[in-house]
């Protein structure tokens, strides 16, 4: 670990989300519907982490494209009142530099239009994800950048890896990865996948090649543990009723991220995951419920018993 504690760095485009809530149905070609509801939202991934960690009292800073438009304003404030400090990978633009997502929800379903512009991965880019991360404490991987992580990690900085879903997940793919980081986070659909195994227990042994300690998401079953050779599962929290299950793996790694920058235990940071992605499915999106520091090691205090 880099000296003593600094901060936890992530690089990652912003995902911004339009919902339009209560459609009778699908306007067709030609026709306008008017929603009952409206709202816009930060959306889900490496931000949405770096938000509830900061919310946290964790010093965080995220690396991403803003550029002058009312959707980079929303997001750097979004950042910034959760004290997230933003490094703008693209202040020159005109562009918008953001994923936007319109969602249109019906009664039976979610359909999208999405939009995203990105911004190119150039020298000086790589530059400044290097300069801004320099010194973390840990670094929550995008796979644009390995070469800047390899620098980080030979310097102290410790590495996670979250992938999400790819139709074409293995291990041969993601393999400099996989060899690169000191943690990999997946649910148990990308753990079978990337592995080409059946069961959790299968895909965590393979993981294990990779990893002393291995961690995969079971949803609503909690979460699988494996070190030293042994197996075991933390369980959800059970207060938490759930409402929507959209950010949950986000929140997670937030409260997962916590417990490392603390340097806890794998089974102490794994119960503050649950306790985090847990208090996020109790509302619809990604950011709605979320802990305080306080709030989440009362949690953890009452329910160490669920450690083994």
């Amino acid at each position: 670990m880099v000296g003593s504690k600094t901060f936890i760095s992530g690089a990652a485009n912003v995902n911004i989300d339009l919902f339009f809530s209560g459609l009778p149905r699908l306007p067709e070609e030609g026709q306008e519907l008017y929603s009952k509801g409206f709202s816009l939202q930060m959306g889900g991934g490496l931000p949405a982490t770096l938000i509830n960690l900061g919310r946290l009292g964790i010093p965080v800073r995220i690396q991403t494209g803003l550029g002058k438009d009312m959707f980079s304003r929303f997001a750097r404030d979004a950042f910034e009142s959760a004290g997230v400090t933003p490094f703008n990978l693209c202040p020159q633009t005109d562009a918008i530099p953001l994923n936007i997502s319109v969602a249109m929800l019906t009664p039976g379903d979610r359909t999208f239009c999405s939009y995203s512009d990105g911004f190119p991965v150039t020298d000086t880019v790589l530059e400044q994800v290097y300069a801004d991360s320099k010194g973390a404490s840990i670094c929550a991987m995008d796979l644009r950048f390995p070469e800047v992580y390899r620098q980080l990690h030979q310097e102290g900085t410790l590495l996670t890896l979250d992938t999400g879903w790819d139709d074409e997940m293995s291990i041969e793919k993601y393999r400099p990865m996989l060899e690169l980081a000191d943690f990999y986070t997946p649910n148990q659909k990308e753990a079978l996948k990337i592995t080409g195994t059946n069961t959790p227990e299968e895909a965590a042994r393979v993981l294990s090649e990779f990893f002393q300690k291995v961690v995969i998401k079971l949803d609503a079953s909690g979460c699988l543990i494996q070190e030293n050779g042994v197996q075991q599962v933390i369980p959800v929290i059970p207060e938490y009723v759930h409402q929507d299950s959209t950010g949950a793996g986000d929140a997670f790694l937030a409260g997962f991220l916590y417990g490392l920058y603390h340097d806890c235990s794998l089974a102490e940071c794994v119960l503050y995951g649950n306790i985090t992605g847990g208090k996020c499915v109790t509302a619809v999106g990604c950011l709605t419920a979320y802990c305080t520091e306080a709030e989440l090691l009362e949690k953890a205090a009452r329910y160490r018993s669920l450690l083994p």
